[in-house]
């Protein structure tokens, strides 16, 4: 466990006082005959299984024991809880590994019971403020479990207890279903006869324990078949927490970092402050007078990830690359070699390394066809300080990659046009998705919209590339440049590390010596950003609820018109290479039809990206003491060429995705309506009611170079209803799709009330039944039915369309 040196345990002068005070624990009674206590080597005989650490556990069959020292009572620890194995169909979100619970725990003694409590930081203050008593008294510590005390400690400085029930009864504190996974399987019970203690293990600062807990549901997940049983095995952890902790850094929301929350009740403000600190490893120099001249030390304690056993030898050279290559960020903050990988020890080695001890951070290799990586950790909610954390590699994610290479990047990437992807190549996507994730271990989260910081065409050059990869941080979902073109010579096609995570590891992991508390030092984080105010690449922006074109998951460069421009042209030149790119002599055609299934999908993405531009809303967060506006609406000229750019891509229908030789191989029918569902979805995008409230709002509000609604819609109808131009109208199949959907999104404005949202973004809801949206929509179906009724069609399957067309907006308007 990392305690604050000395030097900055003045640090939390502040913060130390905003701790709930420990229990007072009542005296261990008097050993003796009437005590009611048993011998210890009775309830612990020596047939138990018993191994020492924080405290020492005991297996006696089907019992666990805790043997608790004095000194661990009212001590804070925090406990953990993952699913160690999950059922099949449980969650797409939830794998084997994946954290349910962390919460501060302090076992407390009274007389001849232990109890379990969790104390909360949540809302805190100085103890030497008479807020501290209220602070108290409104946030009484739950007690989770209570135990009898069994037997003391042969010296009678701990106590032991059966904690049994705890593992095999349905304690929601620890539990691995959640509230709506219960009520989605319709959950009846845990039964205790099924669920049992797997294991436990002792450290010198953890403690771990594996248990099968087994529920009755009613409707369990498809895993599961016929039995109603969700059966999963769990993993907790009791990690012991500094006695000081760590000095807090407060947050800011101009630099992405993972946080910890407090109201803290004493500041002398007029209201509960809010209090963000963010979370970061305790890194402190070892030498203080070569880093104060400006000189790289190394840390007192460096971050050290080992790679898990399990790891193919082929790749551990770009898993610690992975892992190191965050060296170059904290040479930024002063730090010379701060973060460093090892490989696992070898077979016989007696090397104390255990993948559960806290003491050891792990990238672990999960056979898994699962095709994600995580980046967990786990933190100190008093401070923000990261104690440990694990690197999930799920095996399959390299077919994710495999595939994605081919179809971003096949078209200038000759190296990418193969199943069999080179080794160098796969290696390095895979040593920076294993960066990106280390990213997220250290405290940062995504940051969306710094690929924006680069211009589009810079993306195209060779020596650029070369230099920066594909976006300014490696956390954005920006992964392989499928903005390069044929011809422009770039052979860097994968991301890198780059100057905006240099830039937010030195303001989250500098530091200042002299530092009494976190506000001693918010001017000099301060100034760093302000250094950086008006350069885009030093931006951050996790997401802004789907309206900000700068900030979207999987786009690249700061246009995303021109950039959606060039990934289609590298798709049209991939989808006729794509039989041979991926036939295998004597196999049939299942990784031709799912790389085709996911270029659809990236198609789709890239039309999403351009959508976004309509209603759109930048956004560039400013403390008050900045000049401008944090929020401003997109431009009118930049909405019109979007609209013209997806009229051309989308509503004008995409035959080239339409390629006979391919689709022939891989089905035998449902091309037409694959093609209906992915124009469908981008055209369903485009008539957003929230989008389209923003429009109306941007008039209002902004004037002048706003995108009226009515002016958007009637050009909207204007691309989707083309034909209805023409003396004579023909509406082919495509189209005659497109028109269906085009009413039926409309009147879905008409008749469907308020569209909920997550709690998050809830100001971006709309009340349609308020709203000019609804008034607007209504009209266009009425021009839409004018123009159907006018139209003199050319063949009997145009005028069919029509006439349905009619009774589908006269059914909407007219219901009675």
């Amino acid at each position: 466990m990392r305690l604050a040196p000395l030097a900055l345990a003045l640090v939390l002068a502040a913060c130390a006082g905003t701790r709930p005070p420990a229990p007072t624990s009542e005296a261990p009674p008097p050993r003796g005959g009437d005590d009611g206590l048993k011998p210890y080597a009775q309830v612990v005989p020596e047939a138990a299984e018993s191994e020492a650490g924080l405290f020492t556990v005991h297996r006696l069959g089907d019992r666990l024991l805790f043997e608790i020292p004095d000194s661990l009572m009212g001590r804070d620890l925090l406990s953990v809880s993952r699913i160690a194995q999950t059922p099949a169909g449980l969650s797409p979100f939830i794998g084997g590994g994946a954290k349910v619970a962390e919460q501060v725990i302090r076992w407390e003694r009274r007389g001849d019971r232990v109890l379990l409590r969790t104390p909360s930081y949540a809302a805190v203050a100085d103890t030497a403020l008479a807020v501290s008593q209220s602070v108290r008294v409104n946030n009484f510590q739950p007690v989770v479990a209570a135990f009898d005390v069994e037997a003391l400690s042969p010296d009678s400085a701990g106590a032991v207890i059966d904690v049994t029930p705890l593992y095999t009864k349905d304690v929601a504190a620890i539990s691995g279903l959640s509230r709506s996974l219960r009520e989605r399987f319709k959950v009846r019970r845990l039964d205790e006869a099924r669920s049992f203690i797997d294991g436990a293990r002792a450290f010198p600062e953890n403690v771990n324990v594996r248990h099968t807990m087994t529920y009755d549901a009613a409707e369990p997940p498809r895993g599961a078949g016929g039995t109603g049983t969700i059966s999963m095995q769990m993993f907790q952890s009791f990690v012991l927490l500094p006695e000081v902790p760590m000095m807090p850094r407060l947050a800011d929301a101009r630099v992405g970092w993972f946080t910890v929350r407090q109201i803290d009740y004493g500041r002398d403000e007029q209201k509960a402050a809010e209090r963000r600190f963010i979370r970061r490893w305790h890194l402190a120099p070892r030498d203080t007078a070569a880093y104060l001249r400006g000189e790289l030390s190394e840390p007192v304690e460096p971050i050290v990830y080992t790679l898990d056993p399990g790891t193919p030898e082929r790749w551990r050279p770009y898993f610690c690359a992975g892992v190191e290559d965050w060296n170059v960020a904290f040479e930024a903050a002063g730090f010379r070699d701060a973060i460093r990988c090892e490989l696992p020890p070898e077979a016989g080695d007696s090397t104390a390394f255990d993948p559960e001890d806290v003491r050891f951070s792990t990238v672990r290799y999960v056979a898994s066809e699962t095709r994600n990586a995580t980046g967990p950790s786990v933190s100190d909610p008093r401070s923000g300080e990261i104690i440990e954390s694990d690197i999930v590699w799920y095996h399959n994610h390299i077919r994710s990659y495999r595939n994605r290479l081919m179809i971003e990047t096949g078209a200038a990437n000759p190296a990418a046009r193969s199943l069999e992807i080179e080794e160098s190549l796969i290696g390095e996507t895979m040593r920076q998705v294993i960066a990106h994730e280390i990213g997220h271990a250290i405290g940062l989260p995504h940051n969306m919209i710094a690929s924006s910081g680069f211009p589009v065409d810079s993306l195209r050059s060779p020596t650029f590339t070369d230099r920066y990869g594909v976006g300014p941080s490696i956390m954005d979902y920006t992964r392989q440049n499928y903005i390069a073109q044929p011809g422009d010579g770039v052979t860097r096609f994968v991301r890198m590390i780059g100057p905006y995570d240099l830039y937010s590891v030195e303001w989250g992991y500098r530091w200042y010596p002299d530092v009494a508390s976190p506000d001693d030092e918010a001017a000099r984080l301060d100034a760093l950003i302000e250094a950086h105010a008006d350069e885009a690449q030093f931006r951050f922006a996790s997401s802004f609820g789907g309206f900000n074109p700068d900030a979207q998951t999987e786009d690249m460069g700061d246009d995303p018109v021109a950039a959606s421009g060039y990934a289609v042209a590298n798709l049209k030149r991939v989808v006729p290479n794509l039989v041979a790119w991926t036939s295998t002599p004597g196999e049939g055609y299942d990784e031709l039809a799912e790389i085709y299934g996911e270029l659809l999908g990236m198609w789709r993405r890239y039309q999403g990206h351009v959508v976004t531009v309509i209603g759109g809303v930048r956004a560039t967060p400013k403390a008050s003491d900045q000049t401008g506006v944090v929020f401003a609406p997109v431009p009118r000229a930049e909405q019109e060429r979007a609209l013209a750019f997806l009229d051309e891509n989308v509503l004008q229908t995409p035959r080239w995705l339409l390629d006979a030789d391919l689709l022939r191989r891989i089905q035998p029918t449902g091309a037409v309506d694959r093609l209906r569902a992915a124009q469908v979805a981008v055209l369903g995008q485009m008539l957003d009611p929230m989008r389209l409230a923003r429009l109306v709002e941007a008039e209002a509000i902004d004037g002048g170079d706003a995108y009226p609604l009515l002016d958007y819609l009637d050009a909207l109808r204007g691309a989707v209803w083309a034909e209805l131009g023409d003396p004579r109208p023909s509406v082919d199949v495509f189209r005659r799709n497109l028109q269906r959907a085009h009413v039926e999104r409309l009147a879905g404005l008409v008749t469907e009330d308020e569209r909920p949202m997550p709690s998050s973004v809830r100001f971006l809801s709309v009340d349609l039944s308020q709203s000019d949206v609804r008034a607007a929509a209504r009209g266009e179906l009425r021009r839409i039915a004018e123009a159907a009724e006018d139209a003199d069609a050319e063949d009997a399957a145009t005028r069919d369309h029509l006439d349905d067309i009619l009774a589908r907006i006269e059914a909407v308007l007219d219901p009675d």
